[in-house]
């Protein structure tokens, strides 16, 4: 079953956006049976108004490529979205992403349309993913209309399984990255850490052969036995 399902686009969305979603969706899904080292992958992160993936805004999408098994700081993206109201100021201290840059951001349906033209169909990737995906999905359903639901790559299953004896003393993305060295100047805001999350990807891709993973759909299916698991 393909892994996109759609509903009928909002009633009113631009033709232009709507155009663009439409070339969007003709494009075509990347090959599970190439390596999982090869080809473009893209780590997403996103910049919200709370904690509550089904009731807090959307603030912002950031997004950066690995090609080819190296990180690709000039394949990167980030977008805010503009807010009718900008988030608390403790929520603002956490992102970094004021109110006039949020009241000033890209319109919702834009901002979205132009997430799916960097992301194209590559294979998505967070730490966490879950709350991500959610945020995403709803945000795409309201503002276009679209059901969006898409595997996602999820290190926080995979890193345990390449470094199955740090798992005790290590927690969170944060703990992942001191441990193998990952610098990060800062963190949250979503093109920041999709910086460090790019990273952890590559050393994860390194362990692949050892782990007898040969494949992208292999990778997806090693992190989903995880998490059933």
């Amino acid at each position: 079953m393909a892994p996109w399902f759609w509903e009928r686009l909002r009633p009113g969305l631009d033709p232009a956006l709507a155009e663009r979603v439409r070339r969007w969706r003709a494009l075509p899904e990347p090959a599970g049976s190439r390596p999982p080292s090869t080809g473009r992958w893209v780590v997403l992160d996103v910049e919200s108004s709370g904690l509550d993936a089904s009731r807090d805004a959307l603030i912002s999408v950031g997004a950066v490529a690995v090609n080819g098994g190296e990180v690709d700081i000039a394949d990167s993206f980030e977008v805010v979205l503009r807010q009718p109201t900008p988030s608390a100021h403790a929520n603002i201290e956490v992102h970094g992403i004021g109110g006039v840059e949020q009241a000033a951001g890209v319109a919702p349906a834009r901002a979205l349309v132009a997430v799916l033209e960097f992301i194209r169909k590559d294979p998505l990737v967070a730490f966490h993913a879950p709350f991500d995906a959610r945020m995403l999905e709803r945000a795409f359903r309201e503002h276009l209309g679209l059901a969006l639901r898409r595997p996602w790559l999820d290190l926080a299953d995979l890193a345990p399984l390449a470094w199955p004896g740090r798992v005790a003393q290590r927690q969170g993305l944060d703990g992942w990255l001191e441990a193998l060295g990952i610098p990060v100047a800062f963190r949250h805001r979503a093109v920041v850490d999709c910086l460090a999350t790019a990273q952890l990807l590559v050393a994860v891709q390194h362990e692949a052969p050892r782990l007898g993973v040969r494949t992208a759909r292999a990778l997806h299916a090693l992190a989903g036995q995880r998490r059933w698991a």
